[in-house]
């Protein structure tokens, strides 16, 4: 007898085939058998000692975000329901540049602190690698979905350069190049950066394209948060696709967004671009969330000449009067390069989360709304919070276009991640919602995708991004990471009045064979462990 049989599943398989009517029989962790209505007919069913009637369901690869945040999280929360109960089977960390691994004790305590806003500090944590393999080897103690990692360049440069706007001596260049290939032998699947963060920004194109030709050796990808979602956001996505190309990199783009007012209705100009490369050639995917506002930390908006040198710079040059109005200039004036380019509307932060507790009157509100109850400019709340919340505040960020989320999502090249930040009082919905929502809202109630499109962008589509040999696809020898779930109800609970509501419609979800969410709940198996790249 096996371990579980799934009957009268309707089988969205990944590959964006038409669905069809099975039984699926799962043991030891992977699919040993799918036998279809019509083949079954006549015949003794599979059998097993444990078994789903899956009648009105459909049955697909578990989903792939390719794009998440939940570095500590993973580690902090074994439930993890946020993820676990939309289905996701595997999540890619390490993004935006900045994440905790390789590090030596300098920098790990530098790294926690620049991305509080993401994470938290880590208080609750046991920092007891420093290596990517380290990193990975933690993980595989046991959580609760499947991890891939990307090493992350500005953590690299902050290891050998530090945090200040410099080139690499040839010398550091060739220890950050190999670091870079230190990690991708211990198993990370590539490379982020994060070039609107220090100190990742402060790096050359020439830099990073050597990093790159590491990474492509090695047959990972590179996946850049680039120079600009807003001013300048064509031509910083045409600058990824001319690095990685020239450094012979598979190229990944990061919450591929078209934000700001200067770019509504632009969508199309970046799909002409990305269409141009790939018909020559490129090798390019990209990921998005399905909403339209973004969701960063209030420091990131700073300019970068004000966040060299780490966090303690930072808030030395805030606290002092002259050095702040310069800031407050950038930031309202010319538009700094932390803020993609763009003037900053006040009225578009919204406070999400804060490290300090006794600064919650803040969340849930505007900046400008705050500094409207206090009778003060924004800017004056905006430093207050900064400084007081040692650069550890949430923002949610309403400068999004839905023409523009609807069309890249259309696009081949696209994949489904949700750049969820769990942290805080209020976080961005996506960290709750993202792949439910693709399916109730952009499948079932818009039509934007057919449910077998959007199925394969967010399983077999990624899944072949990170060299995947046995997931994301429900195919016999494949692994067991499968979602079922209702195509009539399936709905993301979580809203940015409520971003911390579970989803609906998704009754089980299995890692390596194995409920992680059993009749609607979440178990406490914790079956996931770190995904290692492929060698070539």
């Amino acid at each position: 007898m096996e371990d579980l049989v799934i009957r009268d599943a309707d089988v969205v398989d990944g590959s964006g085939a038409d669905a069809y009517r099975a039984d699926v029989v799962v043991d030891a962790g992977r699919i040993v058998s799918i036998v279809k209505e019509a083949a079954a007919a006549g015949c003794q069913r599979p059998r097993a000692t444990r078994e789903i009637d899956a009648e009105g369901l459909v049955l697909s690869p578990g989903f792939i975000d390719m794009h998440a945040h939940s570095d500590l999280a993973l580690l902090r929360d074994p439930d993890h329901s946020a993820k676990a109960a939309q289905g996701v089977t595997l999540e890619v960390l390490g993004q935006d540049g900045l994440s905790y691994a390789p590090v030596d004790d300098r920098t790990l305590e530098e790294v926690r602190r620049a991305i509080t806003g993401w994470n938290g500090y880590g208080d609750d944590i046991d920092f007891d690698w420093r290596s990517v393999g380290g990193y990975l080897d933690r993980l595989d103690r046991g959580i609760a979905v499947n991890a891939a990692y990307l090493i992350p360049q500005g953590t690299v440069r902050a290891l050998v350069v530090g945090w200040e706007d410099r080139a690499a001596t040839p010398g550091e260049l060739d220890r950050m190049r190999r670091l870079v290939a230190e990690g991708l032998e211990q198993g990370a699947v590539g490379l982020s950066s994060g070039l609107t963060y220090t100190p990742g920004m402060y790096a050359s194109d020439a830099e990073l394209t050597e990093l790159c030709r590491v990474v492509g050796s090695y047959g990972g990808y590179y996946c850049p948060h680039h120079r600009s979602y807003g001013a300048g956001a064509l031509e910083a996505y045409a600058e990824m696709v001319a690095l990685a190309r020239e450094a012979d990199c598979p190229l990944h783009l990061a919450h591929a967004t078209m934000n700001f007012g200067v770019n509504r209705g632009r969508a199309p100009k970046l799909l002409d671009l990305l269409d141009r490369a790939l018909d020559a050639g490129a090798d390019i995917t990209l990921d998005t969330y399905p909403y339209t506002p973004g969701c960063t930390t209030l420091a990131a908006l700073l300019p970068s000449w004000a966040s060299e040198g780490g966090p303690e710079e930072v808030l030395a040059r805030l606290t002092d009067p002259a050095t702040a109005g310069r800031i407050r200039h950038d930031l309202e004036v010319t538009g700094s390069d932390g803020c993609h380019g763009v003037p900053v509307e006040w009225e578009t932060i919204e406070i999400s989360g804060v490290g300090d507790p006794a600064l919650g009157d803040f969340v849930g509100r505007t900046v400008r709304e705050s500094a409207d109850l206090r009778g003060e400019a924004p800017w004056d709340t905006a430093r207050r919070l900064l400084v007081r919340d040692r650069l550890g505040t949430t923002i949610l960020q309403h400068v999004g276009h839905e023409e523009n989320v609807r069309a890249i999502m259309r696009h081949r090249a696209h994949t489904g991640g949700s750049d969820g930040i769990l942290r805080g009082s209020k976080p961005h919905p996506r960290a709750y919602g993202t792949f439910p929502r693709y399916l109730g809202h952009y499948v079932r109630e818009l039509g934007v995708l057919t449910l077998e499109e959007c199925v394969a962008r967010l399983t077999s589509r990624p899944a072949a991004r990170l060299r995947l040999p046995d997931r994301g696809l429900v195919r016999e020898g494949y692994r067991a990471d499968l979602v079922l779930f209702d195509p009539r109800t399936v709905a993301s609970g979580a809203t940015f009045a409520e971003p911390r509501r579970l989803p609906t419609g998704i009754p089980y979800v299995l890692v390596d064979g194995r409920f992680v969410i059993e009749d609607g709940r979440r178990t406490d198996a914790l079956p996931g462990r770190s995904v290692r790249r492929t060698p070539l």
